[in-house]
């Protein structure tokens, strides 16, 4: 096999999934992502996924602090609770992980990603794998607290990983960074902050955003994002439902257009799914409260499955 060609799907076992659903909307500005993993189920994500053959189990729904709804302090929103969120969340993803099942978060906001990611890039610091987390959003979420005015820290998880922010989030999991930025690819991304584009060119992070997009399209910008996973790369897939266009996913509290159709986002699950690799997956920041009778769910289910081996391929 050539280097960095991933070996064909068929070549590995089926994976044995693990929902585990995180109804909180503690880092976000809006409420609602609090019924996101409902919102999931309803929309019938399990019984889609099994019947692709999948084993799949539902953990139910983690607990962790109410919402208090406060204004900011020095600089962060909620970061107590934040941070208890966050490390119920990587405990759980690190125990289905040491199963050798397949942990799928339902989010929740996007802050819980410091929890899920921590635990999948500690699980491979621990095996000797080599890690990649394709980051699916319409935002870089590289804020820090000297930069945004919110204090919102659903748009601070990037940074955090990346060891940049405050040492209850960026030593969660082990030692500051817990990621890497080599390790990760943002692909959608089409709303970043002045401030933040200072801070991701510093970090050297690896951005397909919507301008590369239209100019080079889909195919290229997933090739790419792809490019260098082998038989030891753990694939992780942190999909914010904002990545998608609101033309076709209205359900999220931060709505940014253009974004993804429907054909280019199939694209990205269809491409993901021929690497083989996907071994742990957040979807995230669903919002029931903006959404238009579950719509946004229901597309969500349909992308997911297409990660999982459904595809619109008609040749071969």
């Amino acid at each position: 096999m050539s280097p960095g060609i991933a070996e064909t799907p068929t070549a590995r076992a089926q994976p044995r999934i693990s929902l585990i659903g995180a109804p909180t909307d503690i880092g976000a500005g809006h409420r609602g992502a609090a019924m996101g993993p409902e919102a999931l189920r309803v929309a019938g994500l399990a019984e889609a996924l099994r019947a692709r053959g999948l084993e799949v189990l539902d953990r139910g729904n983690l607990t962790g602090p109410l919402n208090p709804w406060q204004p900011p302090r020095d600089g962060y929103r909620h970061l107590p609770e934040v941070q208890a969120w966050a490390r119920t969340v990587a405990d759980a993803v690190a125990a289905e992980l040491t199963q050798a099942r397949l942990p799928i978060l339902l989010g929740g906001d996007h802050c819980l990603a410091i929890g899920s990611i921590g635990a999948v890039a500690r699980h491979c610091r621990t095996q000797g794998r080599n890690l990649r987390v394709l980051w699916l959003d319409a935002h870089a979420d590289f804020n820090t607290h000297a930069i945004t005015p919110s204090g919102n820290i659903h748009g601070m998880p990037v940074a955090c990983l990346c060891g940049q922010g405050p040492v209850e989030l960026t030593t969660l999991t082990g030692p500051a960074p817990a990621l890497r930025a080599d390790e990760i690819r943002q692909i959608g991304i089409r709303s970043v902050d002045p401030g933040e584009r200072r801070l991701v060119h510093d970090a050297g992070l690896v951005i397909f955003d919507m301008r590369y997009v239209d100019e080079m399209g889909m195919k290229r910008a997933m090739s790419e994002a792809l490019a260098g996973l082998d038989a030891d790369t753990h694939l992780h897939v942190s999909f914010d439902v904002d990545f998608l266009d609101p033309g076709i996913a209205p359900g999220v509290g931060t709505t940014v257009p253009g974004g993804p159709n429907y054909r280019e986002a199939q694209l990205v699950m269809e491409m993901i799914a021929d690497s083989g690799r996907l071994a742990s997956l957040d979807i995230m920041e669903l919002n029931p409260a903006f959404d238009d009778h579950n719509r946004t769910a229901l597309l969500a289910v349909d992308l997911v499955e297409s990660l999982f081996g459904k595809s619109t391929l008609m040749r071969g």
